[in-house]
């Protein structure tokens, strides 16, 4: 059984997303304020968080800010923002502080546990499936170890959240051709892609922080505007 945080200070709304997802199978945990937000998903406890923005002293940005500066395993749990319907720098501000998506309310119960599954698939392979093949994505000084799920850069260990690593990866193995945001959607975030959807763009922008530029300054990810991304090969 799955096991999900939620966080938010509204305790009814808590209640219902426990209605919600208890007969999907996941085991719910609810906590009220940031502070114990942190605290407990440090634990490393639970397979994912559902997080609110707006918290009683820390906010779900603190929140969101403090469990991905941790160590260890633990700082790289999916994390859900809960963000308000039409607030559009909310959500840029929670991708680009590392959270894996975001779902505005009010929200649909099955919209929500569509977004869970999502996150959670490419956080951790379903036990059912054949082990992953033995493969290493590598073009220049980045290489990626597919069963591990381990990324290096020049040799060095850089740590990436879930979709980061999975975006990572199909620019990687399309090294050199465009890969388009429908691609994208589809085969990283298992979605439909939506024209006004800015996760892509940040999840993007946060790969090439981590990353900073190639040898000799070359820009790594190329924007191809309209259309998608590029990784460059490094032809020299």
């Amino acid at each position: 059984m799955e096991r999900v945080l939620v966080v938010d200070d509204d305790e009814e709304l808590c209640e219902l997303v426990a209605e919600y997802l208890a007969p999907e199978g996941f085991a719910i945990e609810a906590v009220h304020d940031g502070a114990a937000a942190v605290q407990r998903a440090l634990m490393g406890e639970h397979d994912l968080v559902i997080l609110d923005v707006m918290l009683p002293g820390k906010t779900g940005f603190d929140v969101l800010r403090a469990i991905r500066a941790a160590s260890g395993a633990a700082a790289r749990i999916p994390i859900l923002m809960l963000t308000a319907r039409g607030d559009h720098v909310d959500r840029i501000v929670g991708l680009e502080l590392g959270a894996d998506d975001y779902l505005p309310k009010p929200f649909h119960p099955r919209e929500l546990v569509a977004r869970i599954h999502a996150v959670l698939r490419r956080a951790r392979p379903d036990s059912n499936a054949p082990p992953p093949a033995r493969e290493r994505l590598r073009v220049g000084d980045v290489e990626l170890n597919v069963a591990s799920r381990e990324t290096r850069l020049a040799d060095a260990s850089v740590i990436l959240t879930a979709i980061e690593f999975d975006l990572l990866a199909a620019l990687l193995r399309a090294a050199g051709r465009v890969v388009t945001r429908e691609e994208i959607a589809k085969n990283v975030f298992g979605r439909k892609f939506l024209s006004y959807d800015r996760s892509i763009d940040m999840h993007v922008s946060n790969l090439r922080k981590k990353l900073g530029r190639g040898p000799g300054g070359k820009e790594r990810i190329k924007t191809v505007r309209g259309v998608g991304y590029i990784l460059v090969r490094d032809e020299g």
